[in-house]
């Protein structure tokens, strides 16, 4: 009969182990805590637990030393001198998992004592055995002895992996040369085969209702067990050993392909999700941590990354001589991108700390301005402040409102002065506008029939009372003005005109008196050659001055205007003594 114990394969033990406990998860004293349980329950069979739990702290460690050493050298240290700080947990599982190592070595070398030493005593079965095989003529009167040795022989479970085979494999054959040989009552031996041959075909009824079981690893472990008893089963009749075998190694085969073929999609979707994962650390690492300037853009950012790594937490387990290294890899690209946020949320925390130091001085400065005796430099300043707080950068969100309010009501309090101060000059104005319409009308009421001396005198009254009144509002200044410069200039010109007509008349008199003495005529002439002289100097000396005058402001325009009448009257006075000099020439001849 052919040996079925390497029908298993070796992947089974990978598979038993099914998925380790994710330990990157734990503390450095949850560490030390899981291997002080391991100590006390002597449990030597955790070593890969073990091993776990030691790359998870080497992993804690050696980033709590990776942090040490950039305070280290942002403080200023040279990297060289730099010494970690002795971590009294770190030593503790060290020890924890030295002692450990030691009570597995002694398990491991006790074990494979008892193991040779159970694989010397079926070797000494065996050669009993043997010796009761070789004595065929007594071979009936062994057989309860040969039965006991089979039973010892199944008894001893566990022998050397290197030395099981073989064994089995001469107990087999010595088994079936005993059958073979065997001379007892064949009623005895028929009933023995019959029900070996039952056992035999209730094993194989097992094993293809295995092939049944939706969870193939743990087909895989029952089918261990069927095949286990198969071993124990004693012979059946020579003629079905070997169909009876192959029926059972056949229906044996159906699960051992479905468990490989477990395997193999096994690797492949840990392959994919080795890749998977791969992507998410090299998406999270590449990340431009330069261009996040903003709140929005690092929340952003976070957002996706806390979107990786949900993603991440549904991606199955990759190989295992990688998973351990992606998730630390995973693991480092997160801290990194969550401590550079943490970073740039402490520097931004500053610049709006000191954002709103600057906006508050800014608020002092405008309430020392609301009770300022000069409102105009108040009001430059205030804008030249406003212009300030805007160049200034954004403030802590719960101070914002409040910063802002106490500017705002300080400038706010200078304008609603400004205003004040406005809406009263605006009264004055009207006030002003009302009494210097009531002026004009008042000149328009003079008549220009009366004697030239007492209108003159009641215009110089009325004008007193204009130049005394104050201020108009500025849109009709000018419409104001031209109405009353020309109701003067109308009464001007009709009392001038009157003087002059008189003034002819007094020096046609003077000339009567003058006439035939040419001496007297000349001596006139020539004085009003004096006056006409002096005229005309007058005349060129204002016109020089008028270019010096600033006729933008409203002053300069009034000064002008009153220039430019003086002006007409010395134009005036100089076409009258002309005309006497004229009429002077026609008594000389």
């Amino acid at each position: 009969m052919t040996d079925s114990a390497n029908m298993i394969p070796t992947e089974e033990a990978t598979l038993q182990a099914s998925e380790e406990k994710n330990v990157h998860s734990l503390t450095k004293e949850e560490i030390a805590a899981e291997l002080r349980r391991i100590l006390e329950e002597k449990d030597v069979n955790a070593h890969k637990e073990v091993t776990a739990l030691k790359q998870a702290l080497f992993a804690l460690r050696q980033r709590e030393i990776n942090e040490e050493m950039n305070s280290f050298v942002e403080a200023g240290g040279n990297p060289t001198e730099f010494s970690a700080t002795p971590d009294e947990t770190e030593a503790e599982a060290k020890e924890l998992i030295a002692k450990f190592r030691e009570m597995r070595t002694e398990y491991l070398e006790a074990e494979e004592k008892r193991l040779e030493a159970n694989l010397e005593k079926k070797k000494a079965i065996v050669a009993e055995m043997k010796s009761i095989v070789e004595d065929a003529d007594n071979v009936n009167q062994h057989f309860p002895r040969f039965q006991e040795l089979q039973k010892e022989f199944r008894d001893i479970k566990e022998v050397t992996p290197s030395g099981e085979a073989e064994i089995w494999k001469e107990f087999q054959q010595v088994s079936e040369q005993f059958y073979d040989t065997l001379k007892i009552n064949k009623e005895l031996r028929d009933l023995d085969f019959k029900k070996n041959l039952e056992a035999k075909r209730r094993l194989i009824e097992e094993t293809i209702a295995l092939q049944q079981e939706e969870v193939i690893t743990e087909a895989s472990r029952k089918l261990q067990q069927l095949h286990a008893e198969w071993r124990e089963i004693g012979p059946v009749v020579k003629e079905l050993r070997e169909s009876i075998w192959e029926e059972f190694k056949e229906a044996s085969s159906i699960i051992h392909r479905k468990h490989q073929e477990f395997f193999d999609r096994r690797k492949e979707e840990e392959k994919n999700n080795e890749d998977a994962k791969t992507a998410i650390c090299e998406e999270i690492e590449n990340i431009d941590r330069a261009s996040l300037t903003t709140f929005t853009a690092w929340e952003e950012m976070s957002e996706k990354v806390k979107e990786l790594q949900a993603k991440w937490r549904t991606i199955g387990y990759a190989s295992r001589k990688v998973n351990n290294e992606l998730y630390a890899r995973y693991r480092k690209a997160c801290d990194d991108f969550f401590e550079a946020k943490s970073a740039y949320i402490s520097e931004v925390k500053a610049n709006l700390q000191s954002n709103y130091e600057k906006k508050v001085a800014l608020s002092e400065k405008a309430e020392s301005l609301k009770d300022a005796e000069n409102l105009s430099a108040a009001l430059e300043e205030v804008q030249r402040l406003q212009e300030e707080w805007k160049k200034i950068g954004s403030v802590p969100r719960k101070l914002s409102d409040a910063v802002w309010e106490r500017f705002s009501g300080a400038c706010r309090a200078i304008y609603d002065r400004k205003r004040k101060v406005s809406n009263e000059r605006h009264n004055l104005e009207n006030a002003n506008l009302k009494a210097k319409r009531e002026v004009i009308a008042a000149l328009k009421e003079i008549p220009t029939d009366i004697d030239r001396r007492e209108g003159l005198r009641q215009v110089k009254e009325l004008q007193n009372r204009w130049n005394e009144t104050g201020h108009v509002p500025y849109k009709m200044k000018d419409q104001l003005y031209a109405d009353y410069r020309a109701v003067c200039d109308t009464l001007y010109g009709a009392f001038n005109t009157g003087r002059e007509q008189e003034r002819r008349k007094n020096f046609n008199a003077q000339l009567d008196t003058m006439k035939g003495d040419n001496r007297k005529l000349r001596s006139e002439r020539d004085r009003l050659m004096r006056v006409l002289e002096a005229k005309q100097q007058e005349l060129k000396t204002y016109n020089n001055n008028l270019g010096f005058f600033n006729i933008k402001s409203a002053q300069g325009n009034s000064m002008l205007k009153d220039m430019e009448r003086k002006m007409q009257r010395i134009e005036n006075d100089i076409k009258d003594i002309r005309a006497k000099i004229d009429m002077i020439a026609a008594e000389e001849k």
